[in-house]
């Protein structure tokens, strides 16, 4: 029965690494306003309309911030413009996401830098699984977004609600390829608890071994 809840726990949070939801062709073509300003990474409009006075936190028919849209199409200066005005950074979408966890599912290490900077937080509790964007970005094995989130302060040992850190789901969703074992080195590096076991009690270690990830082992067992 264990095993069981297990893969389906694993199904289901591998399924929401893409849970995500960027705005739709129909979404985008009624965008108006910022929203649509922010889509097209139009700065001269963001501009116009920042200054008549719209709303920097207008929310859309999924939650998402002029910040959020900027973000899913990758326009570093409209999210810039937007944050330097005033948009809330740590902003939630409907489906509990910010700008850095979408930054970071989408591996996009200038624009994780960038929210950062920006001033969203790298401790925000994100996704339906209240973890944050350093899980994210090491149950996908990003390992540039992982170093920058770690050099930004992300937590290196948050718990989520199924019970897995950072290092855990880098062992138990990845693939033990070269994004994986980058990412577990550099949560190691960084002084990432290794004991912190799932509910279960097994260790990133145990579980590396379970799957015979021998590189992850190496560095899991380097003292």
């Amino acid at each position: 029965m264990k095993a069981l809840l297990l893969l389906a726990a694993l199904v289901a949070v591998s399924q929401s690494a893409v849970a995500q939801t960027a705005p739709s062709p129909a979404e985008v073509a009624a965008y108006d306003g910022l929203h649509r300003a922010a889509h097209l990474g139009d700065l001269d409009a963001i501009r116009s309309l920042i200054a008549a006075g719209a709303d920097l936190n207008a929310r859309d028919a999924n939650g998402r911030t002029p910040a959020h849209v900027a973000a899913f199409a990758s326009h570093d200066a409209a999210l810039e413009a937007l944050a330097v005005a005033g948009a809330d950074m740590n902003a939630l979408d409907d489906q509990v996401y910010d700008v850095l966890t979408i930054a970071a599912v989408a591996d996009d290490p200038e624009m994780v830098t960038l929210a950062l900077r920006l001033g969203n937080r790298p401790d925000l509790i994100t996704s339906v699984y209240d973890g944050t964007a350093l899980i994210a970005a090491a149950h996908l094995g990003h390992q540039e977004v992982v170093r920058r989130l770690v050099a930004g302060g992300a937590p290196l040992d948050h718990v989520n609600n199924l019970g897995w850190t950072a290092l855990i789901e880098a062992v138990i969703l990845g693939n033990g390829g070269p994004g994986h074992i980058e990412t577990v080195r550099a949560l190691v590096a960084a002084g990432a608890d290794r004991t912190i076991g799932d509910r279960d009690g097994v260790t990133p270690l145990q579980h590396a071994q379970a799957r015979g990830y021998d590189e992850i082992v190496a560095i899991l067992r380097d003292r």
